[in-house]
């Protein structure tokens, strides 16, 4: 059986073949016969890798947000075990000690000090410490626009196709 770069080079090759006028009629039904016959098959053969490999991303995506719902339940548990600790040491104004295993200390957060703006007008803030930004188009809005007219900014482009295996 051909491959499909193959059979598609053979199916180019009739095409070819309809404009010569010297090629019998018949060799070329008899060949394209042969052709859709092997590309069907080899349709078929892709449908089920495609299906199968579909089967494996949708069973791995079921097992990726289970294992990061297991995560994000220990991760939490952790958290709240780390923040009763926490809030037990200050209740008793134990705030650092040694154990044979470890050494707890609470201690005052690094980085920069954070920081609450407290207007909620920007235009209160001097113009020195705010950030200028270029206007940005609203491409939601524009493609709203372009479905009752046209403008000549801006235009919708064609969408595209895709094969559907069902």
């Amino acid at each position: 059986m051909s491959s499909l770069y193959q059979l598609t080079d053979t199916y180019e090759t009739v095409m070819n073949m309809l404009y010569d006028d010297e090629v019998d009629e018949q060799v070329i039904l008899d060949t394209l016969e042969g052709i859709e016959g092997e590309i069907e098959v080899k349709a078929d053969n892709y449908a089920k890798l495609i299906k199968n490999i579909n089967a494996d991303v949708k069973a791995i995506k079921e097992e990726e947000e289970r294992l990061y719902s297991r995560r994000m339940s220990l991760e939490n548990r952790a958290k709240r075990l780390k923040d009763t600790l926490e809030a037990n040491m200050k209740a008793i104004g134990k705030t650092k000690f040694k154990t044979e295993l470890f050494s707890f200390n609470i201690q005052k957060n690094g980085g920069l000090q954070p920081l609450s703006i407290d207007v909620l007008d920007v235009n209160e803030i001097p113009k020195e410490y705010l950030i200028p930004q270029d206007p940005l188009p609203n491409k939601d809005m524009i493609r709203w626009l372009l479905e009752t007219k046209q403008v000549p900014w801006a235009h919708l482009e064609p969408r595209g196709e895709s094969l559907r295996i069902r």
